[in-house]
């Protein structure tokens, strides 16, 4: 046999590995861009201000944390095609009290893992109440009926650690878990009134995606239930 050979052929797996397996490793995305028009920035400028008391001219956003969503609608085609439009369809009464600009989210990931980007993620996008100006907003194709994949957790996992390269990334939460915020800083809604009550992603991908990025010492809810019962 020749070890020779054996031992250059470990070291470089091991340096492949290593290089791969890096939790800041590059990750591939495809851009599906959601039309964001003049309509839709003129809608999200008005959102900005009406409901986060925002007064600006730019649509763009300083992330400061990662909402983690699932989608409810089945495929990635059908999900863009929710997204697409810049003003919220007649059929969702309850959100277009609010505004009209149409939800959207900056990342979408399908079942096996494939990531697409909606749009920048520094642009404004509708998807958690009191929280869009500063979050970042991950639909997952799911629902309880479609429980989410080992696949998306680990792309929700490289998204956040992409982001956290980037932005100063302080938290990272669950759609469901957004209410947790009304005392918070980051926390701005001009109705207190104007709330939703979710179940997205739920708690078993949120462990699971939280066990993922231990190492990054992102704060989450606890911190947050711990000050809202004092």
């Amino acid at each position: 046999m020749n070890y020779k050979l054996l031992f250059a052929i470990l070291i470089w797996f091991a340096f492949f590995c290593n290089l791969s397996c890096a939790p800041n490793a590059t990750f591939r995305t495809f851009d599906k861009f959601i039309n964001y028009d003049e309509e839709r920035i003129e809608l999200s400028l008005k959102y900005l201000n009406d409901r986060h008391g925002i007064e600006t001219e730019t649509v763009e956003i300083e992330p400061k944390m990662v909402v983690l969503h699932w989608t409810v609608v089945p495929t990635i085609e059908k999900t863009f095609d929710v997204f697409d439009p810049s003003v919220l369809p007649a059929a969702r009464d309850g959100l277009q009290g609010a505004s009209a600009l149409n939800v959207s989210s900056q990342y979408l990931v399908d079942q096996d893992g494939t990531i697409f980007k909606l749009m920048p993620e520094n642009h404004f996008a509708r998807h958690t109440i009191g929280l869009n100006h500063c979050a970042v907003g991950i639909e997952n194709i799911g629902s309880d009926e479609m429980p989410l994949t080992k696949a998306q957790e680990k792309a929700n996992e490289q998204i956040i650690r992409y982001l956290k390269s980037k932005y100063d990334i302080t938290h990272v939460i669950g759609h469901h878990e957004y209410q947790l915020f009304k005392e918070h800083p980051y926390w701005k809604e001009t109705d207190p009134g104007y709330l939703t009550v979710k179940t997205d992603p739920g708690d078993k991908f949120m462990k699971a995606v939280r066990k993922r990025i231990a190492d990054m010492n992102l704060a989450g809810v606890t911190e947050l239930e711990s000050s809202n019962n004092q």
